[in-house]
């Protein structure tokens, strides 16, 4: 009995001891955990505020744009998906960071040595590192590629391993669909070069081939008429961006001309305004009789020889072949008579 009261009286000089130090402790593990949700709700709604404004700014952008270029310019989407992308990053990135340093904080305060868990951690982060590059390779380059505006949704860009439209653009991974109707998935780590044909404006080249014996000033002259009605037409007067220009001649054979026409359009539109150009001007050309190749006159008849032969060695009445071929003559009559007289 005695020494259970001793216990007891050692335990209760034990907590009041130290509960003051326990509640001490508690309250600064609830204050650093209050903290960090408050500063971590504060900081998403920084950041939502932040991506909200600029995808405001990007439609507002695209409404000035439609009244000057009827919409054709931007692409509203791309804008969204890459400030959606940015925000998502943001978010995680500070999360992560107040998080992990409350966590630290809390087990520093409940008695964890922090040193050999730091140690562990560099160790795991070191060998996750390792295991795991191409795919911290792959997020780093999405992240800059979107943050760069690298290329978005709607873009004709060629990546080196395939080419065609963008569909959607990921931290890891770029979804492209090929001219062919395929879709590809490529490594954002795997992209070395990037080909943008849809930032800024874009160039249709046509080559115009006449016939060599054509009036190369007239031609050109109805070239830039026709590309100047072309031109003034819808859709083609939205998607044309300059006048349409003759840079000269191309290549010249032996019954044709090639002249490089030239016309900036509005970005990822050059083939389809080729396209319509070259049937503009094969209509121009057929109306006004221009030929597209020099015809081809009759052949010539040609001279037939007879056959060279090698000479004859009978032609010579004195070679040894010759005397040889001669008929043998039928004998005189002195020689008849001699042979008379033989027995």
């Amino acid at each position: 009995m005695t020494d259970v009261t001793s216990s007891t009286r050692e335990a209760a000089g034990w907590l009041d001891a130290n509960w003051q130090a326990w509640l001490d402790g508690l309250l600064r593990i609830v204050l650093v955990v209050l903290l960090a949700l408050v500063l971590r709700a504060v900081v998403r709604k920084l950041i939502d505020q932040f991506i909200h404004r600029m995808a405001r700014e990007a439609e507002h952008s695209d409404n000035e744009t439609s009244s000057r270029l009827g919409g054709l310019l931007v692409n509203t989407e791309r804008r969204l998906q890459r400030s959606a992308a940015i925000g998502s990053v943001l978010r995680s990135v500070a999360s992560f960071g107040i998080m992990g340093t409350a966590s630290l904080m809390v087990l520093s305060q409940i008695g964890v040595d922090l040193a050999p868990l730091l140690a562990s951690a560099g160790v795991a982060g070191v060998a996750l590192g390792f295991g795991a590059r191409n795919l911290v390779t792959d997020f780093l380059s999405g992240v800059f590629m979107i943050m760069e505006d690298q290329y978005g949704v709607g873009d004709e860009i060629d990546m080196g391993v395939a080419s065609g439209t963008v569909l959607e653009v990921g931290l890891r991974v770029t979804k492209l669909r090929g001219g062919d109707g395929e879709i590809w998935y490529i490594r954002n780590g795997e992209v070395k070069r990037i080909a943008n044909m849809s930032q800024g404006w874009s160039t249709a080249n046509v080559d115009v081939q006449v016939g060599y014996r054509e009036d190369l000033g007239r031609v050109q002259e109805l070239i830039l008429a026709s590309a100047e009605a072309f031109a003034k037409e819808s859709p083609w007067d939205e998607l044309l961006w300059e006048p349409v220009t003759v840079l000269g001649v191309e290549s010249v054979s032996a019954d044709t001309v090639v002249l490089r026409v030239q016309a900036r359009t509005m970005p990822s539109k050059a083939q389809l305004v080729a396209r319509a150009l070259r049937g503009r001007l094969k209509a121009a050309f057929d109306e006004a009789g221009i030929k597209l190749k020099e015809e081809a006159g009759p052949a010539p008849k040609a001279v037939t020889t007879p056959d060279a032969q090698a000479p004859s060695a009978l032609a010579d009445p004195s070679s040894l072949r010759s005397l040889a071929s001669r008929p043998i003559p039928p004998p005189s009559p002195e020689e008849q008579q001699a042979f008379s007289k033989l027995p």
